[in-house]
């Protein structure tokens, strides 16, 4: 089969021919029809994320959508034929999705959503499991609450506001002034976070007592930031960027909560992985339902142009997720 394959971080990424997968015990074989392009892609082909860096010679590619073409030994819940997407591969030892076929671990799928073409279901699955572990299972986002989403016009942003809206939460997200109506469009109040301080905001959209969830996307400053803008006693501020090193201060001051997110620990060390497929699953009902759509780049990619797709995540030009079309 085709891939593109990774010899070395920092360098080219080679499409080539490679041997065909065969699954294993509880694998399946999967079809590739679309790869979703995340920025950890691009941070793990130069090398620069050691908490998610792969064996090499490595192909990369996280988000997949394709379609079931073998079930291996012990596996019940898939058969031939089957529309799949799942955050599978591109860490670790995992083979990534940058090719036309893949042997995956079942447990990291579920049934692609059926409102959803190829393209839009692969943008999903990273974005979906971040924000899905932050809000619903570390903060427990519920109806009554006003959540602040920090990059609220981002991959993972976007889906969060989605999100907290689906469950009924009054949801504010930080954007700038351009991405304003976007913001607006997925159910969130815009707040221009580089014209706005977060003693403003606060007062303005809170009367002062802060938000009861607050869901940071960025990391650095927007983390010591996010300490800052969360209700007093009863706050939880949950990030997907906790790198770094930052005062918990101003948090202790409120007597409020923080609680990390890995969405990769699943991949890397076998254990969760069936909680990963039970979010895509509950996501996928959800956007049935049409309280989730992607935010799709309109740009066409296919493995002949990887590099292409990774530069247009690098250099912020993409509108949206970048999604790459596997071609067989």
């Amino acid at each position: 089969m085709r891939a593109v394959v990774l010899e070395e971080f920092g360098g080219h990424l080679d499409l080539r021919e490679v041997p065909h997968p065969v699954p294993g015990t509880g694998q399946v074989l999967v079809r590739i029809r679309a790869s979703g392009v995340n920025p950890l892609d691009t941070k793990i082909r130069a090398g620069r994320a050691d908490h998610a860096r792969s064996r090499l010679p490595a192909v990369l590619g996280l988000d997949l959508a394709g379609v079931v073409v073998e079930a291996g030994p012990e596996v019940t819940g898939f058969r031939p034929g089957d529309e799949v997407y799942g955050l599978t591969g591109g860490v670790g030892d995992l083979q990534g999705s940058l090719a036309q076929f893949a042997a995956v671990d079942a447990r990291l799928l579920a049934p692609k959503p059926a409102s959803l073409e190829m393209r839009e279901a692969a943008a999903l699955p990273l974005a979906v499991i971040t924000a899905w572990e932050g809000l619903v299972d570390r903060a427990e986002v519920r109806a009554g609450q006003r959540v602040l989403v920090h990059g609220g016009a981002g991959g993972v942003g976007g889906v969060a506001v989605q999100l907290a809206v689906s469950r009924g939460a009054e949801v504010y997200a930080t954007a700038s002034a351009a991405k304003a109506p976007l913001v607006r469009d997925l159910g969130a109040t815009p707040i221009d976070y580089a014209t706005t301080s977060v003693e403003e905001y606060v007062a303005e959209h809170t009367g002062g007592a802060g938000f009861d969830v607050v869901f940071d996307t960025v990391g650095g400053a927007v983390l010591d930031a996010s300490f800052k803008a969360v209700r007093t006693y009863t706050g939880h501020v949950v990030s997907a960027l906790g790198w770094g090193t930052h005062s918990l201060a101003p948090l202790s001051f409120r007597g409020a909560s923080y609680s990390g997110v890995f969405t990769l620990l699943p991949m890397l060390t076998g254990a969760g992985r069936e909680h990963h497929g039970q979010i895509l699953r509950e996501a996928a009902a959800l956007a049935d339902a049409g309280g989730l759509r992607p935010l799709l780049d309109p740009q066409r990619f296919s493995l002949e142009t990887v590099a292409e797709a990774h530069a247009a995540v690098e250099n912020g030009t993409a509108l949206g997720k970048v999604v790459i079309d596997i071609d067989h």
